[in-house]
C-alpha cells in the first residue's frame, strides 16, 4: 500500500515540475520591451474604447447561470420523452417530481427578482440607466 503513495507523489512532483518548467522557460524567452501598443487591449482589430478593465454588472452572470441550469435540466427530459411509453407510471411520477422541483426553483428565482435586468432606480442615472431615471420621474 505504501508504494502506491510513492508513485502518486512522484507523478505529482513531475506534474508540478513540468508546470513550473513552462513558467521558467516563458520568463526566460519572452520579450522584455513592453510598449503601449503591446499592453493595449485587443478588440478583434477594432480600436479599443475606454479602459480594458471595467466592471460588468453581476446580473448578467446570474441570468446566464440560471439559463444554463434550466437548460441543462431540460436536456434530461428528452431521453425520458423517448422511452416514456416503455417505462410505465413510475417514471411519469419521477419526472413530475423533477418538474415540480424545477418549477419551485424558477418560482424562487422569480420571487427574488433575479430575472429582472434592471433592479435599482438611480436618481442621476447615466448611460443605460438614464431610462430608469426617466421612468422614476414619470411615476412620481
Amino acid at each position: 500500500m505504501q508504494e502506491h503513495y510513492g508513485i502518486a507523489l512522484a507523478f505529482g512532483a513531475v506534474a508540478f515540475g513540468l508546470m513550473y518548467c513552462g513558467f521558467i522557460i516563458q520568463k526566460l524567452i519572452s520579450p522584455k520591451n513592453k510598449t503601449d501598443l503591446k499592453m493595449d487591449t485587443y478588440e478583434c482589430g477594432e480600436e479599443p474604447e475606454g479602459e480594458g478593465w471595467l466592471q460588468f454588472n453581476i446580473r448578467f452572470y446570474v441570468i446566464a447561470l440560471i439559463f444554463i441550469i434550466f437548460d441543462v435540466e431540460v436536456v434530461f427530459l428528452f431521453p425520458w420523452a423517448v422511452v416514456f411509453k416503455d417505462m410505465g407510471f413510475l417514471t411519469f411520477v419521477e419526472v413530475f417530481v423533477f418538474m415540480l422541483i424545477l418549477t419551485v426553483g424558477l418560482a424562487y428565482v422569480w420571487v427574488k427578482g433575479d430575472l429582472e435586468w434592471v433592479k435599482m432606480k438611480l436618481k442621476y442615472g447615466t448611460g443605460r440607466y438614464s431610462a430608469s431615471r426617466l421612468h422614476e420621474a414619470e411615476t412620481k
